[in-house]
């Protein structure tokens, strides 16, 4: 069973895991970490509203007794310069992940990074370059088992209240771009089922671009009876 930590559940890709992990029977215990409420309530979540998340030394007794760690915490690059990019990027998602990671054993960490990341830490756009930092130290982490979650364009869940304002009026577009590519678009319920899925049976490549994570949750509905 699984033990999850989530971070980011104030945004729409981490309320969509967290709306997964809530429903999954996969799922033991929640708990969220966030700036803010994330209003939801349900008797495998806890929460702690925590400010600092450069310094998470003052809550670590409460992130013991995990096995999973989804984080989806994440800035636009737009408007910012390398260093600041890496900053909120980089060093935030580093020093949380190390954290859970030292007082957890045998950790999955799923990560949100972003379709066009280079895992060479190479290329002309910046934000890809701090991405594939970022995975390939998650990756690197002692006694953890990362994953890089890439999706590009996300179909977010009807109802849900963290939807970017944009995406809730182009809904209809979705069924239009599968007809051209099953490849095309990914949803927060694929995202959220394949990262339950990995932290149950592991894969071998620890990147998953759109197709990978639309396999991913089509392996968890085939084992545990749920359509996506």
């Amino acid at each position: 069973m699984i033990r999850v930590i989530i971070t980011g559940s104030t945004g729409m890709v981490g309320e969509g895991v967290l709306y997964e992990c809530l429903r999954s029977e996969q799922v033991e215990a929640v708990l969220v970490i966030n700036r803010k409420p994330c209003g939801y309530s349900h008797p495998k979540l806890s929460e702690i509203i925590h400010n600092n998340f450069y310094n998470l030394k003052p809550i670590e007794s409460e992130l013991k007794g995990y096995n999973a760690c989804y984080f989806c915490l994440g800035v636009t690059s737009v408007g910012k310069n390398e260093e600041e990019y890496t900053r909120l990027t980089y060093d935030l998602t580093l020093h949380v992940c190390e954290l859970i990671s030292q007082n957890n054993t045998d950790l999955t960490i799923c990560y949100i990074s972003g379709a066009g990341t280079y895992s060479d830490e190479k290329g002309k756009l910046m934000w890809a370059r701090v991405k594939g930092k970022t995975e390939n130290d998650i990756m690197r982490l002692k006694e953890v088992k990362g994953f890089a979650f890439r999706p590009g364009i996300i179909k977010p869940i009807k109802g849900l209240k963290f939807t970017h304002q944009a995406y809730k009026y182009f809904l209809w577009v979705f069924p239009i771009i599968k007809l051209f590519s099953s490849n095309g678009f990914c949803s927060l319920e694929q995202i959220g089922k394949a990262m339950i899925q990995v932290s149950m049976v592991g894969r071998k490549d620890p990147r998953l671009e759109v197709k990978d994570i639309i396999e991913e949750a089509a392996k968890y509905d085939a084992a545990y009876n749920e359509v996506v």
